[in-house]
């Protein structure tokens, strides 16, 4: 109010005033040029505040609604709340029974892998040598026997600084150690005997479990951890990958990088580099070839600087079998109308940000295509008239590439904290802040620390939809709050792709809160037990991450829970928790939890102040009959079967472990 009824006539004022300034100095009456500039000056720094706290203030809800209302409206289209999105409400209950035949799709998708979990094993089992890294574990769906599946998978890429340490020099990091090798991938929730993660892709060269998929291009030129520069078609053959104790050589035969055969070339890329060995090294031939900028990031800010383009890269293997990152780039301003500032990891302070540019990087080739995702973005469209062949429209991303295509997580993080507080659309309401919300925390990782969610991509239906779709998901809290109040969802699949659909919950009604699961988890005595047993010993707990996942009227929570020794991070999957309405259930697998969760009445009595949640685990075991003959034997074998369990817990090896207890159970009945 103040802004518009007091400092922009006061800008005419000032404006005034220095005309009649200029207009007494040149008459020669600098006294009264003096006092015009003095009075101006002294009105515009002493007025809009004693205005501001003698009228505003006092008044201050009334007369600042209008420019509540458009802040609140200014600042949802800005941050693209206001188109594409929609508010369900959606009626909660905790005893809200299921059909487990209609939801089987959604059943067979749960991801029980956590992601830093799975990276954390492959960097362990998958690793091949000490030069082989992953940078980066990341969620995926692909049509697996067909049906949409979850999966994750992770880049092999190549670390030149393992190579250096070993006492490599030029000739390796730059003509012989050129590319990372293929990739792993996983379904998210299936699992071998012993906890390890059940591969669909692995090894060099690739091998792959599914007919379904293909890998016949695996060599990463264009990554995460690439170098610069390396030399191609040289008389030095690359190294490709490890085969027993020998090596397996390559030649590259794409197009990307630029001809180094020619003297001048040499000469420009020497003084380029500051590296001599460009200019004397003799392994160069007609068709050599040097790649540069091989760093996804650096080489579409390279071609495209007016584009914020996200850190985070992600694989795709085409049906073709070649692997393709897709990089989000984001068009942003600082300067929209009324729309609040913030500050977004990796972009910088915005008031504005759309997802409208989506590129892809093949892994070979280095070759770059940007497509527009949102042509109704008015910064794109400035840059699209500028530029007309950089960008292509999202129709012509390649039919294998596009069904890869997700929600940012940027954009997503960024949202939801303006959804906090800005699902308030009540001037009255926004203006006392009467129902701000929190991003839901839960316990993660080592330690058990609770931490705010992040957001998390599964497969799930949502309300009024028939069929599952891969969806990135956020939970709220109220304030202060543990109990669920909302559920913000990003749409990732075809036409969709792009849609946001915020489920609110009654206010009326408790609906647990993820905090709330966890404290369950935490109360029970069985589990309890075990993660206290299991934090022994030269072991530790890791928590996945909890789901929260819609289904039909109330939500399914589930959480992963594994072991890893303390002096080697390969988590392996122990139990797997699940929880619906009052029912939390604790087993050894999934399948063994699913189908007891299914099999239990559901209750809507949440349950009473101080008492834990009953925890259903296996059948308890009818009386025992008299002592027959054979018991002392039977106790016998019992205490042997505990000290081994004692031993192998105590050096890591659970799956046998495991054994030795489900001897125990065996001999007790």
């Amino acid at each position: 109010w103040v802004n518009e009824n007091l400092s922009l006539p006061l800008q005419w004022l000032a404006a005034a005033g220095a005309v009649v300034a200029a207009a007494m100095v040149w008459l020669r009456r600098l006294k009264f040029a003096l006092i015009a500039l003095v009075a101006v000056l002294a009105i515009r720094a002493v007025v809009p505040g004693i205005v501001s706290r003698v009228y505003v203030k006092p008044n201050e809800l009334a007369l600042q609604r209008p420019y509540i209302e458009r802040h609140i409206q200014a600042t949802r289209n800005a941050f693209g709340l206001g188109e594409r999105t929609r508010e369900v409400d959606f009626e909660a209950r905790l005893d809200a029974p299921i059909n487990p035949a209609k939801h089987k799709p959604l059943f067979d998708n749960v991801r029980l892998w956590d992601w830093r979990a799975f990276h954390d094993t492959v960097t362990q089992i998958q690793a091949l040598r000490p030069y082989y890294v992953f940078p980066d574990s990341d969620v995926d769906r692909y049509t697996i026997g067909g049906q949409i599946r979850q999966v994750l998978l992770s880049p092999r890429e190549l670390d030149v600084r393992n190579i250096a340490t070993a006492g490599a020099g030029w000739i390796n990091s730059h003509l012989i150690y050129t590319h990372g090798y293929g990739m792993v991938m996983a379904e998210a929730n299936r699992m071998t005997p012993e906890g390890l993660p059940m591969l669909l892709i692995y090894d060099a060269p690739p091998k792959v479990d599914y007919p379904g998929l293909k890998l016949t291009r695996p060599e990463i030129y264009y990554g995460e951890r690439t170098h610069d520069p390396v030399f191609v078609r040289t008389n030095q053959p690359e190294f490709d990958y490890p085969s027993g104790s020998e090596n397996v050589h390559t030649r590259y035969e794409g197009s990307g990088g630029i001809p180094i055969s020619s003297f001048p070339m040499r000469i420009a890329a020497a003084l380029n580099r500051a590296d001599w060995n460009i200019l004397l090294t003799g392994y160069f031939t007609a068709e050599s070839r040097m790649l540069i900028r091989r760093r996804i990031p650096e080489r579409l800010s390279t071609l495209a600087g007016f584009i914020q383009w996200d850190p985070d890269p992600y694989l795709v293997l085409t049906e073709g079998g070649r692997l393709v990152w897709i990089v989000d780039g984001y068009t942003t301003a600082d300067a929209h109308p009324y729309s609040r500032h913030t500050n977004v990891g990796g972009v910088g302070r915005i008031n504005y940000i759309r997802n409208s540019v989506k590129a892809t990087v093949d892994a070979y080739d280095g070759a770059v295509r940007m497509f527009v995702f949102q042509p109704g973005d008015p910064v794109i469209q400035a840059y699209w008239r500028l530029f007309p062949d950089l960008f292509a429209p999202a129709e012509q991303m390649p039919a294998d590439v596009r069904p890869h295509t997700r929600y940012p997580e940027v954009i997503f993080r960024t949202q939801a904290e303006i959804y906090r507080t800005f699902h308030m659309r009540n001037p009255e309401a926004f203006y006392n802040k009467e129902d701000l919300w929190d991003i839901a925390n839960n316990i993660q990782g080592e330690g058990g620390r609770a931490r705010p969610m992040p957001p998390t991509f599964v497969v799930a239906t949502l309300p009024g939809e028939p069929e599952p779709e891969f969806l990135l998901v956020l939970p709220f809290t109220p304030r202060n709050k543990d109990n669920l109040i909302g559920l913000m969802v990003a749409r990732c699949d075809g036409p969709n792709l792009g849609e946001l659909v915020f489920l609110k919950l009654s206010k009326q009604a408790l609906i647990f809160g993820p905090m709330q699961i966890e404290a369950r988890i935490n109360q029970d005595q069985l589990i309890s037990k075990d993660l206290s047993l299991w934090n022994q010993q030269g072991s530790q707990v890791l928590r996945g991450q909890m789901l929260v996942l819609p289904i039909e009227d109330t939500f399914l929570y589930v959480e992963a829970i594994y072991i890893q020794a303390a002096e080697a991070r390969m988590p392996q999957l122990r139990k797997v928790v699940l929880a619906m309405g009052n029912n939390l259930i604790y087993e050894d697998t999934y399948d063994q939890a699913l189908a007891k969760l299914v099999s239990l009445p559901v209750s809507g009595r949440p349950p009473e102040p101080g008492r834990p949640a009953e925890v259903t685990t296996a059948p308890a075991p009818a009386p025992a009959a008299a002592p027959s003959p054979a018991a002392d034997q039977r106790v016998q074998a019992i205490r042997q079967h505990l000290e081994r369990y004692r031993s192998l817990a105590s050096q890591g090896r659970w799956a046998e472990a495991g054994k030795e207890l489900e001897a125990v159970e065996s001999l007790v009945r």
